[in-house]
């Protein structure tokens, strides 16, 4: 009884201390996200501002706005949207934000002008290169999991 005991005590120890570890390095996880020896890498990050546009025009800005929702929905899809969301409002008219899966200012550039409001300069963005986690794309996955919208 007392061996089994001991056994059982051992096993639990083993079994918190293994708990308190961190996973094991996923090379091919690691290749499959472009990451670096930190498990990190580039991404460019756009803030969305109100931009130079002055369209009164209600119908006009509720169809460029919807396109905008589309158009995240497309860029995310593609894997080259990774996070998207407003701002509450503030007194430096920041709107919101992008960060895309790219490490080029220039496709940044063009990905950002299939977004009807930017094109339409109801948006306006200003663009950083981000150094960040690689594994932020594989959160998105399970964004439709905690949603209730569409049900």
């Amino acid at each position: 009884m007392k061996k089994i005991l001991i056994a059982m005590l051992l096993l639990g120890s083993q079994m918190a201390y293994a708990q308190t570890q961190p996973p094991a390095f996923n090379k091919a996880l690691a290749d499959s996200l472009d990451a670096d020896k930190y498990g990190m890498k580039m991404y460019v990050m756009a803030i969305l501002k109100t931009g130079s546009a002055n369209i009164t025009d209600k119908a006009t800005v509720d169809s460029l706005f919807k396109g905008h929702m589309d158009n995240i929905g497309h860029l995310a899809d593609r894997g080259k949207l990774i996070v998207a969301g407003p701002f509450q409002k503030n007194d430096k008219q920041y709107r919101g934000i992008f960060i895309l899966n790219t490490k080029s200012l220039e496709e940044a550039k063009a990905l950002l002008q299939t977004d009807p409001a930017i094109k339409a300069k109801l948006l306006d963005t200003e663009l950083f290169n981000w150094y960040g986690s690689a594994a932020l794309p594989l959160y998105l996955k399970h964004h439709a999991e905690i949603t209730e919208q569409g049900r």
